[in-house]
């Protein structure tokens, strides 16, 4: 897990300190901007939903502890909502400048992978397919979320880890797609390195959590995992 957290730092860092990198962040700013706006005002929307229906009614001196408790679950399960839609949104909005951005980022190594000749409407529509299979697995684990909807720590664990799985599959997308590798490619890829890309996918989820910095998160995964990727292949 640290060295997927390590990977996912030292992609941020060569964001920000290589000029060929930056000039694209900028360019993508605007789009993720406005994304990330919306979706924080939805988030904050789920949080008074969600929280009206699991915090409890009563008066023993204990209750205001337990809706406390409850309120910041709810929050979670909101972030990580927010945060979930916000990569795969983004993700898809912004594909040509991440296929642009990744092989900038492979070229840092000495070598890099061949060039996509696709459109940008042919990246984005790509982007949003490879989207489907990890959906279908993350309503999955919403479903078994729901089952236990009225435990909330049950629920928010369950939702937290099939999010964060969910996760992993759209950061590795602009990479997985350079090498054309297919779903069961990518699925064989994430568990034999399942906990480096736990904690890659973790690290990335708590950072969207942040503000301003939440917006280089995505250019900043594709950064760490194209450097990753050519390291592995040396």
């Amino acid at each position: 897990m640290i060295k997927g957290a390590l990977a996912f730092l030292a992609g941020l860092k060569l964001l920000f300190v290589r000029t060929e990198l930056r000039s694209l962040l900028w360019r993508m700013l605007g789009l993720l901007l406005l994304l990330m706006v919306v979706l924080s005002t939805a988030a904050y929307w789920l949080v008074d939903y969600v929280a009206a229906l699991w915090i409890p009614e009563g008066d023993a001196w204990y209750w205001q502890i337990v809706s406390w408790i409850v309120w910041l679950l709810a929050l979670l399960l909101a972030l990580i909502t927010a945060a979930v839609a916000y990569v795969a949104l983004g993700s898809a909005a912004v594909a040509p400048w991440l296929d642009q951005l990744a092989e900038r980022a492979e070229t840092l190594s000495g070598k890099s992978v061949e060039p996509t000749s696709q459109s940008s409407m042919a990246l984005i529509l790509q982007s949003l397919s490879h989207s489907l299979r990890p959906l279908l697995g993350l309503m999955v684990w919403g479903g078994a979320a729901l089952l236990f909807f009225w435990l909330p720590p049950v629920a928010a664990a369950i939702w937290t880890y099939g999010s964060i799985r969910f996760l992993t599959f759209e950061l590795i997308d602009t990479s997985a797609s350079r090498r054309g590798w297919n779903f069961s490619q990518r699925k064989q890829k994430l568990n034999e390195n399942r906990w480096f890309f736990l904690g890659f996918s973790a690290l990335a989820a708590v950072m969207i959590m942040v503000p301003v910095l939440n917006l280089a998160v995505i250019p900043a995964a594709v950064v760490g995992l194209s450097v990753h990727f050519m390291q592995d292949q040396a």
